[in-house]
């Protein structure tokens, strides 16, 4: 059974909406060249854009070639290219927002979005990084929003250098936290939403990239 979202009156109040970017915004800074920015709370309204999403994506469950098996994808997707209308204006307003704050950095515009639907603690995504296309030989951001409950997000190096200390990190994501993962964290890092045995609610998150990143 799926664990409803928890919602605060607070926010179900709001019209959903973002926050200065630069406000608030903290960047830790990885090993091998990889970055990451952490804004919490940067879209107002946050549990009214999860009911949004959950009622209005075209939400699809699929299925994927494993080893000798086909298995269920663990999470409902959604994918909007590069001239596609994003499913909610909210969504349309992040983007512009990202665009400005990283244009200097990232030197490129976010195009694209791929959506995920974390029903409960069975639904997760395993360790990986967005390697395939340019993210797996150039240094690129990706932007994930988080909306509905916290869940686990997990990053590790990729590889460890001799001599160099274990590192990995451990963020709770939801309720319109955003995490931008940039330089070269998509081919040295990688990052996975775990199962969890916790009574968890849903989870919607939407990640932003630019052209030729997945």
């Amino acid at each position: 059974m799926t664990a409803a979202l928890q919602c605060s009156l607070l926010d179900q109040a709001v019209e959903p909406g973002v926050a200065p970017l630069s406000h608030l915004l903290q960047r830790t800074t990885l090993s091998h060249g990889a970055w990451v920015d952490l804004r919490r709370g940067w879209v107002t309204g946050a549990d009214t854009l999860f009911d949004r999403l959950a009622a209005g994506v075209p939400w699809q469950a699929e299925r994927r070639r494993m080893y000798d098996r086909t298995v269920d994808v663990p999470r409902l997707l959604s994918f909007y290219g590069e001239h596609d209308p994003l499913p909610d204006p909210v969504l349309e307003v992040a983007r512009r927002a990202l665009d400005e704050h990283y244009a200097g950095e990232l030197g490129e515009p976010f195009v694209t979005a791929g959506l995920c639907y974390y029903r409960d603690g069975r639904d997760s995504v395993a360790w990986h990084g967005d390697t395939i296309g340019r993210g797996g030989t150039e240094d690129t951001m990706v932007a994930i929003l988080s909306v509905g409950q916290p869940r686990a997000l997990q990053l590790r190096p990729r590889r460890k250098a001799i001599g160099e200390s274990a590192q990995s990190l451990r963020l709770e994501l939801g309720h319109g936290d955003l995490l931008v993962m940039g330089g070269s964290c998509q081919r040295t890092w990688e990052h996975a939403v775990p199962k969890t045995a916790r009574s968890v609610g849903p989870r919607i998150s939407i990640q932003f990239r630019p052209a030729g990143v997945r």
